[in-house]
């Protein structure tokens, strides 16, 4: 060999060298992350067998990942439900029982999610509802809480991305509406802007709505976010469907109001106790319900009125599914959608005339089931679905499994990734929700904790009388039990049955063995 040709040889060799370190690099890149949060949104998607919804682009995303078909919030209400799957921690840990309590002032040293990830070199960014409203938790994120520009106004800081309306005439009664309550109470949920009509269904282009211009400022942030060199973990939070139920014209017309079907469970379930349902006060805040009754009362909501809801909330959805096949249409111009894991969820259930009841806030699984939808890089058997039982906290191992970062062992849910390989094997023997219901809410007026345990076969609570200051739990008061298979609406209360006895102690054993017992 002469002496020329093994230079040229030795520098063939070592741009080859080069190369290949170059190409194993690229391999390991880690995977973006688009943790994608719909307030309020129970199972009302075509993926799910609603055969009224439709939703397009979530039931497209569904036929490229995976369906988690018995999801179960721990809480059934925004605050705690977003503290508990946001630190991994159950709500007895996290101490947030209620909308009022805060993780963050409870425990300051409390680590999040986008906090642990941004230790493993992801860029965090939040846009929207993921912590509960208004409470972004900057420490969570590298960029906190990014708005639309149009709603940077001062006095809209603290206001909620759900409270706004397009007519102006709503927008003029609910400022004199607001500076009314002020002047009673300084302090208020949604800075006291959530007032006005319970639904809007103006003729406008899909931007000018708040969730439609927080799409735009995401897209935005994603071509930006896509230049850079790190990772990045994007939390957006979608408003919709929680009321008002406020969307374009055209998400309304998509559907005939008489062909979408009432509540199959109308009736607050036979032999429940009577503290179990939550008072509708949300509801109660919008023009023309102030006056509505506890479901546990002889009230009763009009055909119209719940034909009207109904349609709203249906619309609702479909106004965010036509948003994220925006968005993902984006991502896929940019380049980013094949190197992106997308995680959809619900926050906890909602009833739609279920159980005389419009809202959450009760241990039923009206309220606790929730849709879970993954789409990641390489992922195997895409379209498939599961039908065994997981929860939003599994959210955060698995997220943590998927991106190839360690899992903390802390953690309180389990991660799923097995169950995506294999989603016909045996899982998690149940999952665990529970409630505080608060005198005022109370059909008894008496406060209470109540503790659920949902398995394939049977859901069963349990109701305790309960310590607000020491967070305990005192007398057991109350018992239900649901036959999930040949009672699936939950319409009767079966606790009490002779032949059940042997079935109502092994399932207290169970609830008191809690989760850690249950796990797969």
């Amino acid at each position: 060999m002469n002496k020329n040709y093994a230079l040229y040889y030795l520098l063939l060799l070592s741009l080859l060298t080069l190369f290949g370190c170059n190409t194993d690099k690229k391999d390991v890149v880690k995977p973006n992350i688009l943790f994608v949060s719909i307030d309020d949104l129970r199972p009302t998607l075509g993926a799910y067998g609603d055969a009224t919804a439709i939703t397009p682009n979530i039931d497209q995303l569904a036929a490229e990942g995976m369906t988690f078909r018995q999801t179960f919030t721990q809480v059934a209400v925004c605050a705690p439900s977003r503290a508990s799957l946001m630190t991994g921690l159950r709500p007895d840990s996290t101490r947030v029982w209620h909308l009022g309590d805060k993780f963050r002032d409870i425990n300051p040293n409390t680590v999040t999610m986008p906090q642990y990830f941004s230790k493993f070199g992801y860029h965090t960014v939040n846009i929207g509802k993921i912590f509960h409203n208004y409470m972004p938790d900057s420490i969570s994120w590298d960029e906190p809480d990014l708005r639309p520009a149009q709603y940077l106004r001062p006095d809209w800081l603290k206001r909620d991305g759900e409270t706004f309306y397009i007519s102006e005439e709503v927008n003029h009664s609910q400022a004199l509406k607001r500076d009314s309550l002020l002047a009673l109470r300084p302090v208020r949920y949604a800075d006291g802007w959530n007032t006005g009509p319970a639904w809007e269904a103006a003729a406008v282009h899909d931007t000018l709505y708040y969730d439609g211009a927080q799409t735009e400022l995401a897209k935005r942030t994603l071509t930006r976010l896509a230049k850079n060199d790190k990772p990045f973990y994007m939390g957006l939070g979608y408003f919709r469907p929680h009321l008002p139920f406020t969307a374009p014209k055209k998400y309304w017309d998509l559907y005939d109001p008489e062909k979408i079907p009432l509540a199959a469970n109308k009736n607050v379930p036979e032999n429940a106790p009577s503290h179990t349902m939550n008072s509708m006060y949300e509801l109660r805040h919008y023009d023309g319900f102030n006056q509505i009754g506890h479901p546990q009362s002889s009230y009763r909501m009009s055909e119209d009125t719940s034909r009207i809801l109904k349609h709203g909330y249906y619309a609702s959805v479909s106004y965010v599914d036509a948003l994220l096949g925006n968005l993902i249409s984006h991502m896929k111009e940019i380049g980013i959608y094949e190197n992106t894991i997308i995680i959809i969820w619900g926050d906890h259930g909602w009833k739609l005339g279920d159980h005389n009841s419009w809202g959450k806030m009760t241990n039923y699984n009206i309220d606790l089931q929730v849709p879970m939808i993954i789409r990641y890089p390489n992922q195997e058997n895409r379209g498939a679905q599961t039908f065994e039982i997981t929860e939003l906290i599994d959210m955060f191992p698995s997220l943590c499994e998927l991106a190839g970062i360690e899992v903390p062992d802390y953690l309180q849910g389990t991660s799923f990734v097995p169950l995506i390989k294999d989603p016909k094997r045996v899982w998690k023997e149940a999952a665990f929700s529970q409630f505080h219901r608060r005198p005022r809410q109370s059909a008894d007026g008496n406060r209470y904790m109540g503790y659920s345990i949902n398995t394939k076969k049977y859901h069963y609570i349990e109701w305790y009388t309960w310590d607000p200051k020491t967070g305990t739990r005192g007398e057991l008061k109350n018992r239900e039990l649901f036959d999930r298979e040949n009672d699936p609406n939950e319409m009767v209360n079966i606790v009490a049955e002779q032949t059940l006895i042997k079935v109502v102690k092994g399932l207290s054993e169970q609830l008191i063995g809690g989760w850690q017992k249950a796990k797969p």
